[in-house]
C-alpha cells in the first residue's frame, strides 16, 4: 500500500511547485527565528527575497555537522526550548554531540513519514511490529514507534539487546514485521540456531533494516536466513531520524520523501551537482521542520539518485543504498576504501560468514597495513591447513582486485569478532595520523 498517495505519487511539476513554496517559507522562517542561520545567510549576502523557487537552493551555503556542534546545544534551534517537546542526542566519539529538537508538529511529521516507511516496506494496518532498535536518545526506536502507532499497528517496543528474549517474543507473539539493524538480525539468527529454532519458520515476513551500510549480498543472506523481505530504511538524527527514505518491495532504490526532505547529490570535492545515476554526497534540506530545520545539510553519505517513476507507483525520487561515507571511508596507501566494498566480496565467497572487521595499522617508517579479519564456517575452520590457506588466498586476491591495494587476510572461528546489538564496528584504525 501507499500511505500518503497524494504526496507519494504526485506529478513532478506539481511537486516542484510545492517544494519551491516550502523552500521560500523555510528560509524566511530560519532567517527570522535562528540568529545563527541569519548570520550565516547574511554573511553570504543572501536575503529571503533571493529564494523564490527550488532552483534558488544552490545560492544557500551548506550546513555541516560541525555547525551543530559549534552551536551546541540549542544554537541552531528555530524555536525556544520551551516549545520543544522532545530532544534527541547523537552519539559522538569526539567533541560535543549533535542535539536535535522536535516541536509538536515535528513529531506529527515524524509519525507521518515513518508510516510511509512501514507501508513502503509492505506493512499494513493491523500488523504487529517488533522494534529492536534502541529507544532513548537514539532516534531509531521511537521513530518506528510513532510511525507504527500512526499507521494502526500493534507495537512490541523490545528496544535492542536481550536477544533470547527477542526470539521468544517472536516465537510466542508472532509479529509480522521486524525492525532492527541488519547485522543484529544475523546475530539473532546465530542465537536462534543455538536455541534449536528454525529461522525459516519465523513469523517475520517484513524486515526494515538500517542505521548502518549493508550490501545486496547481506540482503540475500538475511532473506535466505529468515525467509522475509529485507528492505532498507535511511535516516539520520539531524534531519529527523529514520524516515527520510525507504525501499519499496521493488528493491530498486529508497524512495526519499522529497516533499519534506529535498535531496541533492553533489561531488564532495567540488560541491557541484552530480548527474542522476552518478555517485555523490547526499545533501538534504528540511522543507517543513520547525524545531531545527536545516538548509543544505551535508550527510556524508555517498549515494546516487534516480528520478524515474517506480513500478510501485511512487513518483518520489529514489536514492541508492549507501555506497559509503565520506567520513567512515578509510584511506590506505592513498586508496579510498569503504567497508561495504569488502563486505560485498566476502559474502560472495562460499564458506565465509557476514561478520568481518578491518584493522588498519602503520608501524613507524612503514606503509599502511590493512588486515581483514573474516569469520568462516566452523566446518571449514576445522578443515586441513592447506584448504584454509587456499580460502585465505582466494579472499585476499578478490579483495585486492576490487580495492587495488595489498591486504592481509586472517581467518577466524565463528563468534571471534565482537558482536553488536546496534551498529556493527567494522573498522579499527590503529594508526597515529
Amino acid at each position: 500500500m501507499i500511505w500518503n498517495e497524494k504526496m507519494e505519487t504526485m506529478d513532478l511539476n506539481e511537486l516542484k511547485n510545492i517544494q519551491s513554496e516550502r523552500l521560500a517559507g523555510i528560509v524566511k522562517y530560519v532567517y527570522d527565528n535562528c540568529p545563527a542561520y541569519a548570520k550565516k545567510l547574511s554573511k553570504e549576502g543572501i536575503s529571503t527575497a533571493d529564494i523564490v523557487t527550488i532552483d534558488d537552493l544552490k545560492k544557500i551555503p551548506f550546513t555541516i555537522k560541525e555547525d551543530l556542534r559549534d552551536n551546541y546545544p540549542f544554537g541552531l534551534f528555530s524555536q525556544e526550548v520551551k516549545q520543544i517537546k522532545e530532544i534527541h542526542v547523537s552519539s559522538g566519539t569526539t567533541g560535543n554531540p549533535t542535539v536535535v529538537g522536535y516541536t509538536k508538529d515535528d513529531l506529527k511529521l515524524w509519525s507521518e513519514v515513518m508510516a510511509r516507511v512501514i507501508a513502503c516496506a509492505g506493512g499494513v494496518p493491523g500488523d504487529m511490529i517488533q522494534i529492536a532498535y534502541g529507544y532513548g536518545l537514539f532516534t531509531g526506536g521511537l521513530g518506528f514507534h510513532y510511525g507504527a502507532q500512526e499507521m494502526g499497528l500493534t507495537v512490541i517496543p523490545c528496544s535492542s539487546g536481550q536477544t533470547k528474549r527477542q526470539l521468544k517474543i517472536m516465537t510466542d507473539f508472532k509479529p509480522r514485521i521486524l525492525a532492527c539493524t541488519p547485522s543484529y538480525s544475523l546475530y539473532m539468527a546465530e542465537e536462534a540456531r543455538e536455541m534449536g529454532l528454525n529461522t525459516k519458520a519465523s513469523s517475520w515476513k517484513v524486515g526494515i533494516f538500517g542505521a548502518e551500510p549493508w550490501s545486496e549480498a547481506m540482503r540475500k543472506e538475511i532473506e535466505a536466513t529468515w525467509d522475509l523481505d529485507a528492505t532498507d530504511v535511511f535516516g539520520l538524527s539531524e534531519i529527523i531520524g529514520p524516515g527520510v527514505a525507504q525501499e519499496c518491495l521493488q528493491k530498486k532504490g529508497l524512495h526519499i520523501f522529497s516533499d519534506v526532505f529535498y535531496p541533492e547529490i553533489i561531488d564532495p570535492k567540488t560541491g557541484q551537482e552530480a548527474k542522476p545515476g552518478q555517485p555523490g554526497e547526499l545533501v538534504i534540506t528540511t522543507l517543513t521542520k520547525q524545531g531545527i530545520p536545516l538548509l543544505r545539510y551535508k550527510t556524508r553519505d555517498i549515494v546516487s539518485i534516480n528520478y524515474e517513476k517506480c513500478a510501485c507507483g511512487r513518483t518520489s525520487p529514489r536514492i541508492s543504498k549507501i555506497q559509503g561515507r565520506t567520513d567512515d571511508m578509510i584511506i590506505v596507501r592513498g586508496i579510498n576504501v569503504f567497508p561495504s566494498q569488502i563486505e560485498h566480496v566476502l559474502l560472495g565467497i562460499e564458506g565465509t560468514q557476514p561478520h568481518y572487521q578491518l584493522v588498519v595499522d602503520r608501524k613507524t617508517g612503514e606503509l599502511d597495513e590493512l588486515e581483514v579479519m573474516v569469520e568462516v564456517d566452523e566446518k571449514i575452520f576445522s578443515d586441513e591447513v592447506k584448504k584454509l590457506r587456499a580460502l585465505e588466498e582466494k579472499i585476499r586476491d578478490e579483495i585486492e582486485s576490487v580495492l587495488g591495494v595489498l591486504v592481509k587476510v586472517k581467518l577466524v572461528e565463528p563468534k571471534t569478532i565482537q558482536r553488536s546489538e546496534g551498529k556493527a564496528k567494522r573498522v579499527v584504525d590503529k594508526r597515529t595520523l
